[in-house]
């Protein structure tokens, strides 16, 4: 869609003296420009991009399947992804390196999707925490809207294909829409409404009426104190809570270690913050899907 730019990064001649930022583009990008190109920041970005794109774009996953959306330092690779793309799609603020390397390489259209969605602070779920909790895809309805944007930029971008891109937004909406009337459903009678989780990725599933407790708190590096464990055990045993789920993407040690400890059962909720070798061929919509029969289940619902 339009000529690649030669853009510097910061760093690249430290690839040897005799590269320049030019040619380090130029080889990465070589060829690559026909159609409409798209680059989205981590896994459900993506999957929201491709659904709305279709067949007329490439849209390019900066998060690679096992990596940790967080802890994401973009490449020179990925940072010609920004540079090159029609459009970027990220969430500013959940990975502050994809901040960085977007302000100072894309030349596209961005899409910054906190500037779409309405996020809902920390504090509103209980976190002690002056900050808003971006994991909004946790929420269908909220990621619906991130397709309307997506196919409205897409539409700005290629203006032929404009009511193709809104045709495949609302295909996708209504997708989303019948997922959320699922977890509606699926959570309405339910023995138990509490959950406990690694971390705190799962606090829009709130208003599906569940409570939420966290053993890491908002970081899923981080390390319980004496006193959690010993609240959320007494909170485990008081309250017949038979499951500590873990999660993908983070070490499952502390999560497991918590249902040994009381006696329940440990399984994975995915926070669908990005894909795993094991869960590369699955979809958005499974993985949400898969989520609801496990909440399903350790909470004894109906």
């Amino acid at each position: 869609m339009k000529a690649l730019l030669a853009l510097a990064l910061p760093g690249v001649l430290a690839l040897g003296g005799s590269v320049t930022a030019c040619t380090a583009f130029s080889a990465d990008t070589a060829g690559l420009d026909d159609g409409v190109q798209v680059a989205a920041a981590f896994y459900p970005l993506a999957y929201v991009a491709q659904r709305v794109a279709g067949t007329h774009a490439t849209v390019e996953n900066l998060t690679a399947p096992g990596g940790e959306p967080h802890d994401l330092e973009p490449t020179v690779g990925e940072t010609a992804e920004v540079a090159r793309a029609d459009l970027v799609v990220f969430e500013r603020g959940f990975q502050p390196s994809v901040d960085d390397t977007v302000d100072e390489n894309a030349a596209g259209e961005v899409l910054d999707v906190a500037d779409v969605v309405d996020l809902v602070p920390f504090r509103d779920h209980g976190v002690d925490s002056p900050e808003d909790d971006p994991h909004f895809w946790q929420d269908p309805l909220l990621l619906a809207d991130v397709g309307d944007a997506v196919a409205a930029r897409l539409g700005s971008v290629d203006p032929a294909r404009a009511d193709e891109y809104a045709a495949n937004a609302a295909d996708l909406r209504s997708d989303l829409t019948r997922l959320d009337h699922e977890y509606t459903a699926g959570l309405a009678d339910c023995e138990r409404d509490t959950v406990v989780v690694s971390h705190d990725a799962f606090g829009y599933l709130q208003r599906y009426g569940l409570h939420v407790e966290t053993i890491l708190g908002l970081s899923p590096d981080s390390e319980p104190t004496p006193a959690d464990l010993a609240r959320l055990q007494d909170l485990i045993r008081t309250e017949g809570i038979t499951t500590v789920f873990s999660e993908s993407l983070v070490s499952p040690a502390v999560a497991q270690s918590l249902a040994r400890d009381t006696g329940v059962t440990s399984a994975v909720l995915d926070p669908i913050e990005g894909l795993t070798d094991a869960t590369s061929e699955q979809t958005y919509l499974s993985l949400m899907r898969a989520n609801l029969a496990a909440l399903e289940e350790a909470n004894g619902c109906a």
